[in-house]
């Protein structure tokens, strides 16, 4: 007998990854507990963030991939120049991207917004600030 799988399989994927960027940013600090389980603590710089919330799709090298969904490449990308583009799409999500202002403060969303735009291939120095992120929260609707 042959089965057939249908497309659900990465969307459990999809749905595994969420549930773990979820844990691991919500716990407190690093912390031996008993059973031999060490929690993270919540990332603060643009790298940490990007390492525990983004490169999961965008991966490691900013590059995007295709698959079960098209993630756009964020190396060399022309549209993080306005720092207003990226700071949107963190906060409020596009397409298959969620907005993650549920799990990431504003400085956090700066911090990997101002960390994306100067590497991967990307020049685009002027700093970004939980100010800025915050105006375009309010902007938003968020």
């Amino acid at each position: 007998m042959h089965r057939v799988f249908t497309s659900a399989a990465p969307l459990a994927g999809f749905a595994l990854a969420a549930l773990t960027l979820t844990l691991n940013l919500t716990t407190p600090a690093i912390a031996d507990e008993p059973g031999g389980v060490t929690k993270l603590k919540p990332p603060v710089t643009g790298e940490e963030v990007y390492q525990q919330v983004c490169q999961a799709c965008h991966m490691p090298d900013g590059r995007g991939g295709t698959g079960a969904a098209t993630i756009p490449a964020l190396a060399n990308n022309p549209r993080l120049a306005a720092s207003a583009y990226p700071i949107t799409m963190v906060v409020k999500g596009r397409g298959a991207m969620q907005g993650f202002t549920d799990l990431l403060q504003p400085p956090q969303i700066a911090n990997v917004v101002g960390y994306i735009r100067t590497h991967f291939g990307n020049n685009y120095t002027k700093p970004v600030t939980a100010a800025d992120v915050e105006h375009m929260e309010s902007a938003l609707g968020h």
